[in-house]
């Protein structure tokens, strides 16, 4: 496929890698009622994409950390109420899509189950499902948890690039979409950074 030029609007259809500026779009429209899922190593720059372009309902892990993290001691460890964010997180994201209409979600693709039980619920809805993959290298990443103040653990972050890797290969490997994604776009820090608006309209 040919590359759009930078500041045009796209409309995500199979794989489409715009990496190494193969193409920097402003805008990408999805389908109205569709879900779209956000996915990099953490630090890649996933809730800065979501909060600065989604034009919708987002729900975002990142979010209920930082709710919990304004209620809790400053000096409390972030590991000690982990769970309780991470439930609150799951239970957000079901009443979200079981309520319908258009979603953005924020996939840390450590849990692929997640992502599994997304691409379900939207099918048994009639809704599709889209994949951004943010392809941060591990040093990107790092350093935008530094930014943030909220390094990820190195066990932790080795999970993440595994999962990573695993998702790059079989898009590399099949060049289609993850099963049952309609559509899958790939960025690089550049991309992101170019990008301006997510937008779901009617067809």
């Amino acid at each position: 496929m040919s590359p759009e030029p930078a500041g045009t609007v796209l409309r995500p259809r199979g794989l489409q890698d715009l990496r190494q500026g193969r193409s920097r779009p402003a805008v990408l429209h999805y389908p109205a009622g569709d879900l779209l899922v956000v996915s990099g190593l953490p630090g890649s720059g996933k809730s800065t994409l979501m909060r600065r372009c989604v034009r919708t309902l987002l729900v975002d892990s990142q979010q209920v950390r930082e709710e919990y993290a304004a209620r809790v001691p400053g000096w409390l460890p972030y590991a000690v109420y982990r769970p309780v964010v991470r439930v609150a997180h799951y239970r957000r994201l079901r009443r979200a899509v079981l309520a319908g209409g258009p979603l953005a979600v924020h996939d840390c693709g450590a849990v692929p189950h997640v992502r599994q039980w997304l691409v379900r619920e939207a099918a048994r809805q009639g809704r599709r499902v889209h994949l951004i993959l943010l392809d941060a290298s591990a040093e990107e990443a790092r350093e935008g948890q530094q930014a943030r103040g909220q390094a990820v653990s190195a066990y932790a972050f080795a999970r993440h690039r595994e999962a990573g890797r695993r998702l790059r290969r079989r898009l590399a490997g099949t060049g289609e979409p993850p099963a049952g994604c309609a559509s899958a776009v790939v960025l690089d820090r550049a991309g992101a950074r170019a990008l301006r608006e997510i937008v779901f309209v009617a067809s």
